[in-house]
């Protein structure tokens, strides 16, 4: 940690003119207002209001080889820090890049397919925003795009094939006794129109699941056709997808289930599902003091479980962004059924679930203020 505050204040001085080494920091802090419907205490006290994370963003670059590293403190008991991504990159040309290191995994629409504080459904299973260790290229031209990856594995921080892979991490990934290894993706974007942009996009993943009691390799796969549609001040993304896990187990343990975690909880997910998202949205630019612009948003997500006797899953978050100078403010109503963040059994409703759970919601107020070289509000 002393090293890495050490290299905060040096890279300040790198900043120099165009041709020379550029190095620039950027950051945010957060905090939320929330109140559970499935909390009787902190409805009784009238929701609580919390401390979210602070984060560090650091970019520099030479000659054409850049960096990008993001690194977020969160409470201990939501993970407490690491690194969200970090990684290196060289760019070829105005079209052609090539990332390696902790990058963002191309698949599904991206950056995010949700506008939500949230995200939506999609991060949940580790297909929204997902970074991995490896080696990425990307080709982004005027009509098509096209990104091809592999992966040697997911945030990994421990030496050693036998060690257990745990929570501690911003996305999620397997973890426990199976690790994702040498996984390889594919993502290709066809964009088209001027006044109603669309990007048509399908994107695909292989990998294996090593199990570190068995020392077996199963395997793992996930396919998704996803759209975008820009039109004035609305954007509509929806996407429809497939993934299957076939983990090698010990005998006597289920495979219609892996474990999946984030921020320090681990839990169980469906090992072969379907997953419907649609996600609409509307800005209106708004002279109110510091606040330019409202959006406006509704993002949807479901999943279709494949095992039989298991419950599905939906989640749903109707809300506001609101940016106010370089502070932007979620206004968030958040519900689900059988959603492990939205009460009940936490370790299970997005594995086997249980049935006749009725919607629970979360009314959740996100503030965050962003400096510097980063614009990103999530």
């Amino acid at each position: 940690m002393k090293k890495f505050l050490l290299l905060l204040f040096l890279l300040p001085t790198l900043n120099y003119s165009q041709g020379k080494p550029i190095a620039n920091i950027g950051g945010a802090l957060r905090y939320n207002y929330l109140i559970s419907s499935w909390d009787s205490d902190q409805k009784d006290i009238g929701g609580d209001f919390v401390y979210d994370f602070f984060r560090v963003n650091a970019e520099a670059s030479y000659k054409d080889v850049y960096l990008n590293v993001e690194y977020r403190e969160y409470s201990p008991d939501f993970g407490g820090g690491f690194l969200k991504q970090g990684w290196m990159g060289y760019k070829f040309n105005e079209e052609e890049d090539i990332h390696i290191g902790l990058t963002q995994v191309p698949f599904g629409i991206q950056t995010y397919n949700s506008h939500n504080w949230f995200f939506n459904l999609t991060y949940y299973v580790g297909l929204e925003d997902d970074h991995d260790l490896g080696v990425k290229y990307m080709n982004i031209g005027d009509k098509f795009e096209y990104q091809l990856a592999f992966f040697k594995g997911s945030e990994l921080f421990d030496l050693g094939g036998a060690r257990a892979v745990d929570s501690e991490r911003y996305a999620y990934d397997i973890v426990g006794s199976n690790k994702e290894v040498n996984q390889f993706n594919g993502k290709f974007i066809y964009k088209t129109g001027e006044k109603f942009k669309q990007r048509f996009g399908v994107s695909a993943q292989y990998g294996g699941l090593y199990n570190i009691e068995t020392k077996e390799m199963g395997d793992h796969h996930a396919l998704s056709l996803h759209h975008e549609v820009d039109y004035k001040r609305w954007n509509l993304k929806t996407t429809v997808l497939t993934a299957r896990h076939n983990p090698m187990n010990v005998d006597g343990q289920s495979r219609d289930i892996v474990r999946m975690g984030a921020y320090g909880f681990p839990y169980d997910v469906a090992s072969d599902f379907e997953m419907y998202t649609a996600a609409i949205s509307y800005s209106l630019p708004v002279d109110i003091g510091p606040i330019s612009n409202l959006q406006f948003y509704n993002d949807f997500g479901y999943m279709d479980k494949r095992a039989e006797g298991f419950t599905n899953t939906a989640q749903n978050v109707l809300g506001m962004l609101v940016t106010a100078g370089d502070m932007y403010i979620y206004v968030d109503y958040a519900a689900g059924y059988n959603h492990s963040w939205f009460g009940g059994d936490f370790t299970n409703e997005f594995g086997s679930g249980k049935p006749n759970l009725g919607w629970e919601s979360r009314f959740n107020i996100n503030f965050g203020y962003y400096f510097l070289t980063d614009n990103s509000s999530r």
